[in-house]
């Protein structure tokens, strides 16, 4: 390890020196522990982290001037739609994306290293459990879909099949992460085909751009970000891992969303008989006013442009049927081809921008006593995953409906959207739907039956609890053999062994 002399040197030469002052009443433990995190940090990225902070965050956030003449809506042919396509050619996709996964060339890549401060719990967002009458967690509900999705495939080609599941973690996931897969026997999947690797962690800067101590032996560190992926994907030869296990076609999702459906075929065989090299899932915006970023075109070249960024005049604009122009939703959802992904990290990282975060962030005073700001004191840099769009040379969109495939949990209860409530009841009257479509009949108390209704994506509680087990079905698929003409009270949780007691 080096010195404190060392550490010290390169810290004045960004201009940082303030991380040590400290130094010298601190135990052996504490300041071996505080060199050991600074001395990683290179003088110059550290003086140029903390400059670009600085600037970026003086700089205003009101939409560019020119944006709205740049901005154009994708072009029809780069936009396929999962609901809005004849059923042969759905089909189509799903037959190809069910070969490629069958040939063991498709694999899920978790983007993990956030906390799950804004839902107010001190653990990564995977181990949340947001209600379900099955009390899964959002780590167990994403396993079995995996699980199902070999199984799929397998069946379809009499072979056994693997999807690897990469997981990106931070400094504050990893540990939590890998001891809850452990406990739970990784979920019945083989962990030699679970694959976690660490994001970089950058310091918070303070609006003058100066380094963040936290405490008196702790610089304040923040991960760089879900487009950290592509650094972290190099720092880990987390490519040539895949590509030794003859991985061509990445599916990259966000780990917060209940109702995500990886290696989701339909979207995968749709991207591979495009030719794409890049996709991304979107939605359709619920308003102008929507917080979401936009998948649109400026000068031409894809990427998503932040709701901030757009004015509300733009946003409001109407297409000739009378939806929103900008109406491609962002949800953190991507396909990549392995090739395009080694082509970003060895050519395009560098030209990624980072984005700006004011955050209210923890810090020691000059007397080093421990402060817990009330108001935004500080600034994380990050890069998003998305921000790679542009380098695509076939980029295309794919528009799912949010009842089926969007629910993301953000926030705790008391916030009025994205939260686990809302989250639950999208799981459940996706099932409830499901039932209904394979031939079930609900009950109520009184063994009465309940209206045969679907619920509406965003209406609330079902009038009938039901959940289906992701081992039963992947996207409703095969049910009616468990369901139909059948009568249920509620609730009821369709798991592997009710599915085989009703087949019996």
């Amino acid at each position: 390890m080096a010195s404190e002399l060392d550490v010290r040197a390169r810290l004045q030469r960004a201009g940082q020196e303030h991380l040590l002052r400290f130094c010298a009443e601190l135990a052996p433990g504490p300041r071996a522990a505080l060199l050991a995190q600074l001395e990683p940090l290179e003088p110059e990225a550290l003086r140029e982290h903390c400059r670009r902070a600085a600037a970026a965050c003086a700089r205003p956030l009101a939409p560019a001037p020119d944006l709205a003449a740049r901005l154009r809506p994708l072009p029809p042919e780069r936009v396929g739609s999962a609901s809005g396509v004849a059923p042969q050619t759905r089909r189509l996709w799903e037959e190809e994306g069910f070969h490629q996964i069958a040939l063991n060339k498709v694999a899920v890549l978790l983007l993990a290293g956030g906390q799950g401060t804004r839902l107010g719990v001190t653990y990564p967002k995977g181990m949340y459990q947001v209600g379900l009458p099955s009390q899964k967690t959002l780590y167990q509900l994403q396993a079995e879909r995996i699980r199902r999705v070999e199984q799929l495939a397998g069946e379809r080609y009499g072979t056994r099949c693997t999807v690897p599941w990469y997981i990106m973690t931070s400094e504050f996931t990893l540990g939590p992460t890998a001891k809850f897969f452990e406990e739970h026997d990784f979920f019945h999947l083989d962990p030699n085909n679970v694959v976690m690797f660490e994001q970089r962690m950058l310091p918070a800067v303070t609006f003058d751009g100066r380094a963040i101590l936290e405490q008196k032996d702790k610089v304040a560190m923040a991960p760089d970000g879900n487009g950290g992926l592509y650094c972290a994907l190099a720092d880990h030869q987390v490519l040539e891992d895949m590509e030794r296990r003859g991985v061509e076609f990445v599916h990259v999702y966000c780990v917060d969303n209940i109702l995500v459906r990886l290696a989701d075929p339909v979207f995968i065989g749709f991207c591979v008989l495009r030719g794409a090299d890049c996709g991304a899932k979107v939605v359709e915006k619920a308003s102008p006013e929507e917080p979401v970023g936009v998948v649109c075109q400026v000068d031409g070249v894809p990427q998503v442009v932040e709701y901030s960024e757009i004015s509300p005049e733009t946003a409001r604009l109407r297409a000739p049927g009378g939806g929103l122009l900008y109406n491609a939703g962002n949800i953190c959802n991507h396909f990549f081809t392995r090739d395009f992904l080694q082509m970003v990290t060895r050519e395009f990282e560098p030209l990624l921008k980072p984005h700006v975060a004011v955050k209210k962030v923890p810090y020691v005073d000059e007397e080093g006593n421990p402060v817990k700001p009330l108001e935004p004191n500080g600034i994380k840099m990050e890069k998003f995953v998305f921000d790679v769009l542009p380098f695509a040379k076939n980029f295309v969109a794919f528009q799912v409906l949010r009842g089926e495939e969007f629910s993301p949990l953000k926030n705790a209860d008391s916030a009025e959207r994205d939260n686990p409530s809302t989250a639950r009841r999208a799981l459940l009257a996706q099932h409830h739907r499901w039932a209904l479509q394979a031939g079930a009949h609900f009950l109520d108390a009184h063994g009465t039956r309940l209206p045969e209704q679907p619920s509406p994506p965003g209406s609330g509680e079902p009038p009938a609890i039901c959940e289906i087990s992701p081992l039963v079905s992947y996207s409703g698929e095969g049910l009616e053999v468990y369901l139909r003409g059948r009568e249920f009270g509620s609730p009821l949780i369709l798991d592997v062994d009710t599915a085989r007691t009703l087949q019996a």
